[in-house]
Order: C-alpha cells, then structure tokens, then sequence
C-alpha cells in the first residue's frame, strides 16, 4: 500500500492574519524522526503559524551519529525481538517515505546540531515533542533544544514536553529556561519540572496536531478494520482486541509496526498513508500519543493503552481533555473504551483549549 504525502490544513483554523507584523520564524523540533507523531506535530505547527501570516522554516539540525541510531531503530523497532528480513526491507520503505515526507518541509539551511543555524530570524519557536526530555535516547544531551548558541534571537517554547522524565531538570538545562520570552507546554507534568525550574507554572496548550489539526485525509479502501498503532502492547491486549474486533466482524490492521496479533501489517506506511489509515479506520487502539491525537481529530472510538515509556504522556492528555475513560488498562476495559467516540466534553475540551493555545501563541509573538 502506498499514500501520498501532502494534506492540507483545515480552511477554517485560522483564516486571519496576525495582529502584529509578519516574522521570520524557525521552528526547531525532532522533524527527522521516524515517527508518525513527530513528522505530523512539526508539520502542523509549521503549517499553522503560515496561516497566522508568519514565514516559517524547520532547522535542519543534523547529528550523523542520532541518524545512524534512528534508522537503526526505524529498522529494528521493536528489540530485543528481532525483525526479519522481509521486514527489515518493509521498514526500510517506510523510512524512504519519511525521507520523502521530511523533504517537503520547509527546511532551513542544514546545520550540524553542535552548531547554530544561519540567516536572519525573528524568533525560534521550540516544540512541540519531547525537546524537553533529558532522558531522550537520541537528543538528552542537546543543548540546542534549551537554547543554546542562539543567544542572539528571541526563544519561544510551544507545546513543549519533557516525556516520561520524572526528575527535576539538570541545573544547567534549568538555568536556561530564563532565556525564553514565552513558555507553553502540553502536559502537566512538564509543567511541573517548569516550575521547579523557574518558580512559575507556564500556560498548557494542545499539542500540534490538535491545536491546527490537518484536514481529514481519504480513508484508506479496504475491508471494515480497527487500526492498531503502537508497540509494547501488554499480553492481555491481542486476545482482548481479537475477541472485540471479531464479535464487529472487524479486522486488526497494524500500521508502522508488526503486531502478531494483528490480521493485516502495513509495515511501510508513510506519514500520509498514517493519516489515510486512522481516516478509514471503526476505532483505534494504540499505545502511543499521537495515536490518541488522530483518534481525537477524527472523533473515532480510541483505545489508549499505556506502555513504561508513554504512560505519563497518555495520561496527562486524557486528564488534560476528561478523556480517561480511553485509557485502558486491564482487558475489561478495553470493550468500554472502543464502545463511543469521544463525548460531546471531550470535544468542547479540545476546542475551548485550542481557541487558549492560540492566544497564547500569538501573545508569544507580538
């Protein structure tokens, strides 16, 4: 199977211009990641404040050593279980897509990630993602991210997150957070290492990808399925899933990873081709952020299933939203998650927060 690329914004998101003048923005983020969630959080924040009337590129920061470490993930994503040859060769293709998907950013100049990027900015806009997690396998230790070598332009933080880090922020990472002009996160428990750090609680906002969500894309044609996302599923999940999908005469597609107890595998999916999947999709089951994230967007019966590395993530957004019914965490709750898309609170949740996280961004940027 293989899904284009480009979609476009919703018209309606935001239509004006911004209240002040027209800037130069770079927007520095985890926009190489061989991953659903980063590729869409970069592109629709890229894509929204070009809507708010701004010029906006992504720093291309570059580290040979984090791209040698991530397609080495991307082509065994789910170690210490091996993945075959075969789909070693289907990872391999989803990886040229993103390549493809990334090249299609608004890109800066490249810039190697121990450096600075070059040309004249009004402001870098860090976020959204993990940038703020010190524990990051590939990026802890980068100090770009915390504003590091650009000392000479304003620094934004939006939708920032520091992950599954449950420790109080290295001093010298802390020390910087004075540089920002403006702080927004996207969880409460970044929002508690913020204030350890500054003394002061900085404004929640959606992620992205909620925040200017991309226009719904074509669903994907294929026989009625349930759309598994994800990795690390507990052992109760594939025969709880298999006997729900089976009584709705359902099939299991797994998408960018392979679940054994999934019917189908669409292992090479790119970044469109996700977004067409959870448009085709009856309901969603994933254990990842952004898995929820689409699930909301399209208004679909989601299942949030929290693993060791994204459980805070999952359950600061459902907290965030009133969404806690989603989250599952036992095989009897599975059925109650997947039996309604989210309800009519949920959705005021999410657009009462969105109208919040853009007054707070274009605040940021007068």
């Amino acid at each position: 199977m293989r899904h284009r690329d480009r979609l476009d914004l919703q018209g309606a998101i935001l239509s004006d211009g911004p209240a002040g003048r027209r800037l130069r923005l770079g927007v520095l983020t985890f926009h190489r990641c061989v991953n659903y969630g980063s590729y869409w959080q970069a592109r629709c924040l890229v894509d929204g404040l070009r809507r708010m009337g701004h010029e906006v590129v992504v720093l291309d920061h570059h580290d040979a050593r984090i791209i040698r470490r991530e397609w080495a993930c991307a082509l065994q994503p789910q170690l210490p279980l091996r993945s075959t040859r075969s789909d070693r060769h289907r990872h391999a293709a989803k990886v040229r897509g993103f390549a493809r998907a990334q090249a299609q950013l608004p890109l800066s100049a490249p810039f190697p990630l121990t450096g600075a990027p070059q040309g004249p900015l009004d402001a870098v806009i860090v976020g959204a993602d993990e940038v703020w997690n010190p524990s990051h396998p590939w990026y802890g230790g980068a100090g770009l991210f915390w504003g590091e070598r650009l000392e000479a332009v304003p620094l934004v933080a939006h939708a920032v997150s520091c992950g599954n880090h449950d420790a109080p922020f290295p001093a010298d990472r802390a020390a910087r957070l004075g540089r920002f002009a403006s702080i927004a996160v996207r969880d409460v428990t970044t929002r508690a290492r913020v204030h350890e750090a500054t003394g002061t609680s900085p404004p929640l906002v959606l992620d992205p990808c909620l925040q200017f969500p991309p226009e719904p894309a074509s669903p994907l044609r294929r026989a009625p399925y349930a759309l598994v996302y994800g990795h690390d599923f507990p052992d109760w999940a594939g025969p709880a899933a298999r006997e729900w999908a089976g009584q709705r005469g359902l099939q299991l597609l797994s998408i960018g990873y392979r679940n054994a107890f999934a019917d189908c595998q669409w292992l090479e999916a790119n970044p469109g081709g996700f977004a067409s999947a959870v448009a085709g999709a009856a309901a969603v089951i994933t254990t990842m952020f952004h898995g929820t994230v689409f699930a909301l967007n399209a208004r679909l019966p989601f299942a949030a299933i929290p693993s060791d590395y994204r459980a805070t993530k999952l359950t600061d957004l459902a907290g965030l939203l009133g969404a806690e019914r989603h989250l599952v965490r036992t095989p009897d709750a599975l059925p109650t998650a997947l039996a309604e898309p989210p309800g009519a609170d949920v959705i005021g949740a999410i657009t009462a927060l969105r109208a919040s996280s853009h007054a707070t961004l274009r605040h940021a940027l007068v």
